[in-house]
């Protein structure tokens, strides 16, 4: 074992080394073979919790680094298994004791092993499983492999239980998408004349019987039912379908004749209107199925909406993303694929100040439990205010508005109340983080508006959402001039603002990258 272990120095490289794989199964690789190599511990082995509606699931091993064997599974009523899971910390063993009081023994995955460290796999929502490494030496662990084994971990959690949500974002936009396709194909084999409108009553949709019986085209996409229809259906059913559109209520079996365009031949039809409806019973629009009684074609289909599944999507992961983006990905799925975009938003950066200074002499964990607590509260404000938080690099924030549902004035007043919030929950004694030895930290803001590429950037290996641009250089430059409790913005986001805030001008600056030097103004708070 390394006697003088250098903690930060090998979480920082073991973090890296994780930054960089996406897959789940490649970060258990990387933290189990990691954990072993800088402990120099004879055996790693995690458990993963089951898929199951018990309260305490089994665990099986999902992967094992070392000569000798171990359990293939916990049991998730085991003394070690439920105290890790109750406390959600770890334990250590520094001896084998024959005693029967000894306390979990079952840590010591093999006969051989004398000393072993169990650390807890959660985060703050779900619990994912156990790491356990075991040594055949007698007080084997320290407490810098202690202090690195339980960094590690805790950052492990957060990748491991991130990669996992992605997938299942995927898979579920995948349903999304077959099911989608299965819906219009279905529409589309129908023998009865659908037409679909949106919340403004506008067509939005009509399959390929509506462009045989009615003459519908391209044309007829967008344009009001009541303008488009005027001369083809009677007052009475178009007066019928308004009422439909603005009450909610159905209309089964309206009777009537429908005068095709530029034809002879009228049609004998039967209607049957219903109301689409989205989350939280939102009307989204109607459904006009016409039946051609002239051709005695009587067809009843019971269509089932693609918003539904959609909304499995919004309730499962508005907790994880802005509600920005979670919209967009109900509204359009295609956005986990590559690619981005040109858009006009506003970017801030919030940095802690003092915090070089004072992390100097503070060990990781402390540092990392000061942060964790900060940004608890400031990333909830983000949500709060419809921000998209783009990364945390360090001690700072970067977080955008505009991205990817763009209204320019609206998103520049979103993000600078958002800062003012967040400097106001600074400033408040009561305040829930910055407190003991981190109570002097303060935080500076540099915020900018300007256009931006925003979208999925990557590959099929590794995606991330995020804005890059010479908007997001400038909001970076502008963060280092803000001293602490500063909101330091440019004109560019002050003359989307009105007279709610509190602003203060300030001298020019010349910034890296810029000829000119940039008027800049401190946003000292609401007035």
């Amino acid at each position: 074992m390394v006697k003088e272990l250098k903690v930060l120095d090998e979480l920082v490289r073991a973090s890296a080394l994780m930054a960089d794989e996406g897959d789940f199964k490649s970060l258990v690789s990387v933290l189990v073979e990691q954990s072993l190599d800088i402990t120099r511990s004879d055996m790693a082995v995690l458990y993963l919790f089951r898929e199951s509606e018990e309260k305490n699931p089994d665990l099986t091993m999902l992967y094992k680094r070392g000569a000798y064997d171990a359990p293939p599974a916990f049991s998730g009523d085991s003394e070690l298994i439920g105290f890790l899971t109750e406390c959600g910390k770890a334990v250590v063993l520094q001896e084998r004791r024959d005693s029967k009081d000894m306390h979990f023994q079952e840590l010591f995955l093999h006969p051989h092993m004398n000393s072993g460290i169990a650390l807890p796999l959660n985060t703050v929502k779900s619990r994912i499983g156990v790491l356990i490494l075991n040594s055949r030496e007698k007080l084997f662990y320290n407490r810098n492999s202690f202090n690195f084994l339980d960094s590690f971990t805790k950052q492990a959690s957060g990748m491991l239980q991130n990669s996992k949500l992605y997938k299942e974002l995927k898979d579920y936009v995948k349903q999304v998408e077959d099911l989608q396709e299965y819906q219009k194909n279905i529409f589309e084999s129908m023998t009865n004349i659908l037409i679909t409108t949106d919340e403004k009553n506008r067509i939005q949709y009509f399959n390929h019987m509506a462009e045989e019986s009615m003459g519908l085209d391209e044309s007829a996409l967008g344009a009001p039912v009541e303008e488009y229809f005027i001369k083809s259906l009677s007052r009475k059913v178009v007066n019928a379908i308004l009422k439909a559109a603005k009450t909610g209520v159905e209309i089964p079996g309206m009777e009537g004749i429908y005068k095709t365009p530029g034809e002879d031949r009228d049609m004998d039809f039967s209607l049957n209107v219903s109301t689409l409806k989205g989350s939280r019973g939102k009307h989204k629009g109607l459904t006009l199925l016409f039946t051609d009684q002239s051709r005695e074609q009587e067809l009843k289909q019971s269509i089932e909406v693609a918003t539904e599944d959609r909304r499995v999507i919004k309730d499962m992961f508005a907790r994880y993303l802005s509600n920005d983006i979670v919209q967009n990905l109900m509204e359009s799925p295609d956005m986990v694929k590559p690619g981005g975009g040109t858009k006009h938003a506003t970017v801030f950066f919030a940095d802690i100040r003092g915090y070089t200074s004072f992390s100097e002499d503070k060990s990781p964990e402390y540092i990392i439990e000061v942060l964790n607590e900060y940004f608890t509260e400031a990333v909830e404000i983000v949500i709060k205010y419809g921000g998209y938080i783009d990364k945390f690099i360090g001690d700072c924030i970067m977080a955008a508005w505009g991205v990817p549902m763009v209204n320019e004035r609206e998103d520049a007043i979103k993000a600078v109340s958002c800062a003012v919030e967040i400097q106001n929950l600074v400033k408040d004694k009561n305040r829930h983080f910055f407190q003991g030895k981190a109570s002097k930290l303060r935080v500076g803001f540099g915020m900018h508006t300007g256009d931006l590429v925003a979208g999925n950037l990557g590959s099929s290996r590794r995606m991330d959402y995020t804005v890059i641009g010479d908007t997001v250089n400038l909001a970076a430059r502008l963060e280092g001039v803000s001293e602490a409790g500063e909101i330091i913005i440019t004109e560019d986001t002050r003359t989307h603002l009105d007279d709610r805030f509190d602003i203060e001008p300030r001298e020019a600056v010349k910034v890296k990258g810029k000829v000119k030097p940039i008027q800049i103004y401190n946003v000292a708070g609401m007035s």
